[in-house]
């Protein structure tokens, strides 16, 4: 299983320089590898999903293989990247959008996304873009995918949210962003995480700040560490990076969180993780 982050700011994506080593662009995660055989597993289509569409056009899929699109929810930093997103508009890619929840946040996901794409906003409507779409509404928290299980929770977050863990071959993977654990921590969420070889963690409030953004749906770096050390995590990746937080007091937040917990890593935009 091969993770790759190609987005990792919260919020709005940030060109300045000073913000680049850990990226600009907000957020998408893509796992591959040859226990998924030829197929793409896309968490969220924040802006970094641009640069992984740059790769994909490239690649081709056999007939029963296909770029998968899931979302930890529909903000606009998690979303915003998809009309940029180059296979959306190649004829021979067949996509498919999906949600996997029994209680779905919304009836119809193209409406979601085709939203922001009216000729108000920009230019290509989606049932233009070209590419073969599926969008699938899954009301269940458990799915087979290819060879192995995708499992889904919801979480804190304004409007709600959702959390994956993805189970091949005896590895797992936790994909837990956008998340407000309150004044304890979740323990719905520290059982969802249990013993994952890699867990992706909301972390984009210093615990100073988190006190004065109570309601806004996110954590601290101090959180996601308790959650790792909880649930038996191997390695621990922090995520959505406050587009305040420049390289410099990113890098300063990673010594911090190494002390407490050494297999712990801010995640870089472009970073690779094998499992």
């Amino acid at each position: 299983m091969i993770i790759t982050f190609y987005g990792t700011r919260g919020s709005i994506p940030v060109c300045e320089s000073g913000f680049q080593e850990f990226g600009g662009n907000t957020t998408c995660v893509a796992v591959s590898g040859n226990t998924l055989g030829e197929s793409v597993l896309i968490f969220d289509a924040g802006t970094g999903i641009r640069q992984l569409g740059k790769k994909l056009i490239h690649q081709v899929f056999s007939e029963k293989n296909k770029i998968f699109i899931t979302f930890s929810h529909f903000h606009w930093d998690h979303i915003q990247g998809f009309p940029f997103f180059a296979p959306a508009y190649d004829k021979t890619k067949h996509i498919e959008f999906f949600i996997l929840s029994d209680t779905p946040p919304v009836d119809d996901l193209k409406n979601v996304l085709s939203k922001q794409m009216e000729s108000t906003y920009f230019p290509i409507l989606i049932d233009n873009m070209g590419a073969n779409f599926t969008f699938t509404i899954n009301k269940s928290d458990e799915l087979s995918f290819d060879g192995g299980k995708l499992l889904v929770n919801k979480h804190n977050h304004p409007g709600g949210a959702y959390g994956y863990r993805l189970e091949v071959e005896g590895k797992i993977l936790v994909y837990c962003t956008d998340i407000e654990h309150g004044e304890e921590i979740d323990q719905k969420v520290v059982d969802f995480c249990k013993s994952a070889d890699v867990l992706i963690h909301d972390a984009q409030y210093t615990p100073e700040q988190l006190f004065n953004h109570r309601g806004w749906g996110h954590s601290s770096w101090e959180q996601a560490i308790e959650v790792a050390e909880l649930a038996g995590i191997k390695k621990l990746f922090l995520t959505h990076h406050d587009p305040e937080h420049n390289d410099e007091f990113l890098r300063n937040i990673e010594k911090q969180c190494q002390k407490r917990f050494p297999n712990c890593f801010l995640a870089r935009e472009g970073q690779q993780i094998k499992i």
